[in-house]
């Protein structure tokens, strides 16, 4: 038998391009992206909509939507087994009970013509041995650790008989039910209100600590990150801009995006009459600019006088010199760090 090496990456996506083909023509809606994900830790793939981050998660388990996408470059290499390679038979094998995804919208996620408990039973029938009381009993237990409650009852409920809530945990209860080692979570709370966001947050990390299960936790709520996430990838118009741990991307953010995204999220500590926005909107993958994609809406292009480097050089994913295992796309770094984003 071959030993496991503990120290490699359970996840590992090198170069990763993908395609967007439509009546538009040809976008460029992935390009170039590499990032790794440790057994155990939890990385927060941070970015506006449209940025690539589900495109980037679907191709993770091949369910990109063909013919329109289309993967041009790259691998995605799980547990050293490039993904890329699997036909759909062993896919089916991997989704559910080795890597399984929590999707944005729990509603469109279950079947309403189904009860919550013949949804949950199904991943436990296809990837475990369990059966008849015992298939049950865990689809109870998996109810219960998501604490809804009364669990037994509620499963013969139907979708419709659950709040949005209770439905994103019930989403979450079937993605964990064949215990993966991988779980990624695409926007998981976006549907929640302020309380039930805590309440879930809290049960995906007692799951991480518990179970030593790694997650790719999708979001582009900074708040977020801050309490769930040991690393962070930021990530803009389809490019990876900065990656670092959690603790330094607040810290001593690199790039000009990630600076201005942790700058727009409200703190009550330090009140203030305007909110911090970032002005423009992201460019059109059938229209990418040259040089840095960021550019013109950034803010530390125009506070250095528009330099050509930005308008023709595409910035590399360079990490910081003073070892502090972080790294970011920019032409300017250090500028970046010292500087501050003006109020727009």
């Amino acid at each position: 038998m071959t030993a496991v090496d503990t120290d490699a990456p359970i996840l590992s996506v090198e170069n990763l391009a993908i395609e967007m083909r439509s009546r538009l023509g040809v976008g460029q809606a992935v390009s170039g992206v590499s990032f790794t994900v440790q057994r155990g830790e939890t990385l927060g793939l941070v970015g506006e909509s449209g940025s690539g981050k589900s495109l980037t998660a679907s191709a993770i388990l091949q369910l990109l939507p063909k013919p329109i996408a289309h993967i041009t470059s790259g691998t995605i290499k799980f547990k050293g087994s490039d993904l890329l390679t699997k036909s759909e038979r062993e896919m089916r094998e991997i989704r559910g009970r080795h890597i399984s995804m929590v999707l944005q919208d729990p509603l469109s996620a279950l079947n309403p013509v189904f009860t919550i408990g013949s949804q949950l039973r199904e991943p436990l029938r296809l990837h475990t041995s369990l059966k008849g009381t015992a298939l049950t009993d865990r689809a109870v237990e998996l109810l219960d650790l998501m604490k809804i409650p009364q669990p037994r009852e509620r499963l013969g409920n139907y979708p419709h008989q659950f709040s949005g809530g209770m439905r994103q945990r019930v989403v979450g209860a079937i993605a964990i039910a064949a215990q993966p080692e991988l779980l990624i979570a695409d926007e998981p709370t976006t549907a929640l209100d302020v309380t039930v966001q805590a309440a879930y947050l809290e049960l995906l990390k007692e799951l991480n600590d518990r179970t030593s299960m790694a997650m790719l936790f999708i979001t582009h709520d900074f708040g977020v990150v801050r309490s769930v996430c040991d690393r962070v990838a930021v990530m803009y118009a389809g490019r990876l801009v900065e990656v670092a741990p959690t603790r330094t991307i607040f810290s001593a953010p690199r790039h000009p995006y990630t600076r201005a995204l942790i700058n727009a999220v409200p703190d009550i500590r330090r009140p203030t009459e305007q909110l911090v926005t970032i002005s423009g909107s992201p460019p059109s993958i059938y229209d990418q600019p040259t040089g840095c994609r960021f550019r013109s809406r950034c803010w530390l292009y125009r506070q250095l006088g528009e330099p050509e480097r930005c308008r023709t050089e595409v910035p590399n994913l360079d990490v910081d010199a003073g070892g502090s295992d972080s790294a970011a796309a920019c032409h300017f770094t250090e500028e970046a760090a010292e500087r501050s984003p003006a109020m727009v």
